[in-house]
């Protein structure tokens, strides 16, 4: 096995991936953040790693570093492709194919020779998107087949600027500029999903000068290109020559200074209640490609419940609707209720943008936390049905706790979880964890939220926190789940399980009630909120404004954590 250092700009959704997958193989790894040259040389040089592997940089690898030490760039585009705005040129050439490439760092830039690569099929969604998903499992299989030809051999499968696409240079605003009046819906979902989670796409709505965010395909709604026609809950709806598309997040820009991410109709302020309303009939069938929400279906015995949150961030009216639509659901004549989540994520809790955006962040933090309660008691509180949480997607703080309150839980092999709160500002957390977890953990729940690593989703099964695991291919999963869910129906099955479980929980009302569990969760938040440690609301801000990074957690980075205090960067 091999000492590998994970150089990274940040320890995304692909880094989080690979260091689970790679740790599992039995590698040892630590993560240096890429801050400046100085910063990642002397990682090197602490760490003497076999390997470097940079799953996510902005800028190239120092060139003392890639003479000193091997180092593989995951790059997300086939052989031959080169440049900083790979996935971003593939989505707006609408290729039908992409791929990602390990290749070596040289003193040419993406040039140099190639040790693996894989390709996909391009799903029409946005590049967050992707990368989360086609992407990750793209780079997983690359990189480990990479590591293998660097360990074994047969060396390099090739040179990095053979074939492919060549240099293409950075998208700039000017290539994805929309013309209202003569882009058709097509071509403006495509320019604003290549620039979606960063940098945006430039435009003004409603006179506010912003970057656009989360688009989507409106099938029914029409009117002048360019006009914004229509309001459904956070999003707003804009006219093209052909059609309408949803927008569901905006970035104002101000003075030349971009703002942060926020859902559509809190930038926009008093002018989206202006907006019609535009709700789809209860009895419209859903458009695939159309704006998601909140949305259920029934076969048969069992409840489908879809909600799709961008980025799995929930605000307190995200939430009060969710739990209003469990209630709707629980008084259906159903036996079993599946939470299926989103695509990208079940959920990732506390909607921090919603909250840095308010006019008192203590004050929405806490009615944020106390919505994401009264969802999760909702649950809790489900009676007449068994339910089950299908997580499909990541899940982070919260939002792992809030699928506890299902009497079960799926996850898709290849899902990340991060059950813990303490990397925002060491919250406290809430979601009913301190009944919901050691029921599930049996002593080792305080060990669980000390740790600030990832878990993926077989780690999560043999340590008790769900019950089982499916996939990792979507389809696969999802069939699964629905199989499970009518096993569970099954008329024997179901009497029996129901019974078991309100036998519980009358057991443990009565040894402890729920409202006491809550009512101490949130003493503890309370003081994350308003109490003398600001520490909560500086990781909320930096993590909304996408402050760089000023050094590596002492957590990922294993090789400052035993060095001499005056070396190590802060904790």
């Amino acid at each position: 096995m091999m000492r590998i250092l994970l150089l990274t700009h940040a320890f995304n959704s692909l880094a989080q991936r690979l260091f689970l997958e790679l740790r599992e193989r039995g590698h040892e790894l630590s993560v240096e953040f890429d801050i400046n040259d100085a910063t990642t040389a002397e990682a090197v040089e602490l760490y003497t790693p076999d390997l470097v592997l940079a799953p996510y940089l902005r800028r190239a690898i120092p060139e003392a570093v890639w003479r000193a030490v091997p180092c593989f760039i995951v790059h997300p585009g086939p052989p031959g492709d080169r440049g900083p705005s790979a996935l971003d040129w593939a989505i707006l050439n609408d290729v039908p194919r992409w791929g990602v490439t390990v290749l070596q760092a040289t003193a040419e830039l993406d040039g140099g020779p190639v040790w693996a690569a894989a390709d996909f099929a391009m799903r029409q969604t946005r590049k967050s998107s992707l990368y989360r998903n086609e992407v990750t499992e793209a780079a997983v299989a690359a990189v480990i087949e990479a590591l293998d030809r660097f360990r074994h051999g047969p060396g390099p499968v090739g040179g990095g600027t053979a074939g492919g696409h060549g240099w293409q240079p950075l998208v700039r605003q000017a290539d994805r500029r929309i013309d209202w009046a003569h882009d058709g819906c097509a071509g403006i979902l495509r320019k604003i999903r290549s620039a979606d989670g960063q940098p945006g796409v430039e435009d003004e709505v409603l006179g506010l000068r912003c970057r656009l965010f989360d688009a989507w395909n409106e099938p029914r709604l029409a009117g002048r290109p360019g006009d914004v026609i229509a309001r459904r809950h956070d999003a707003i709806c804009r006219a093209t020559r052909d059609g309408a598309v949803w927008i569901g997040q905006l970035q104002p820009i101000a003075d030349g200074q971009r703002g942060f991410k926020r859902p559509a109709a809190a930038a926009l302020g008093a002018l989206a209640d202006a907006l019609p309303r535009s709700e789809p009939a209860p009895d419209t069938p859903a458009d695939p490609q159309g704006y998601p929400d909140i949305r259920y279906e029934e076969e048969g015995p069992v409840g489908l419940l879809h909600f799709e949150f961008y980025n799995g961030a929930m605000s307190a009216a995200q939430c009060e609707r969710l739990r209003a639509a469990v209630r709707a659901a629980r008084a259906r004549p159903t036996r079993v209720i599946v939470l299926m989540g989103g695509h990208d994520f079940w959920s990732n809790g506390l909607h921090l943008h919603c909250i840095e955006a308010a006019p008192s962040p203590a004050d929405a933090s806490l009615r944020n936390i106390e919505a994401m309660d009264d969802l999760a008691l909702e649950i809790l509180q489900a009676d007449r049905q068994l339910t089950l949480a299908a997580l499909a997607g990541n899940a982070g703080a919260g939002g792992v706790f809030l699928a506890l309150a299902a009497d079960a839980v799926m996850a898709r092999r290849g899902v990340v979880l991060n059950p813990h709160y303490r990397n925002m500002g060491n919250l406290y957390g809430s979601e009913y964890w301190t009944y919901l977890l050691p029921r599930r953990l049996h002593g080792r729940a305080a060990a669980l939220m000390q740790d600030r690593l990832p878990l993926d989703a077989d780690q999560a099964l043999q340590l008790g926190l769900i019950d089982a695991v499916a996939g990792p291919a979507r389809a696969a999963f999802l069939a699964e789940v629905r199989a499970s869910a009518h096993a569970l129906a099954q008329p024997e099955a179901f009497a029996a399980r129901l019974a078991a479980k309100r036998a519980r929980r009358a057991a443990d009302e009565a040894a402890r009630p729920l409202a006491r569990y809550r009512a101490e969760e949130l003493e503890r938040m309370r003081l994350n909120f308003y109490g003398f440690d600001p520490s909560y609301h500086v990781a909320r801000y930096r993590f909304v404004n996408r402050t760089p990074q000023a050094w590596t957690p002492l957590y990922l980075a294993r090789h400052r954590a035993q060095v001499p205090s005056v070396r190590r960067r802060r904790a």
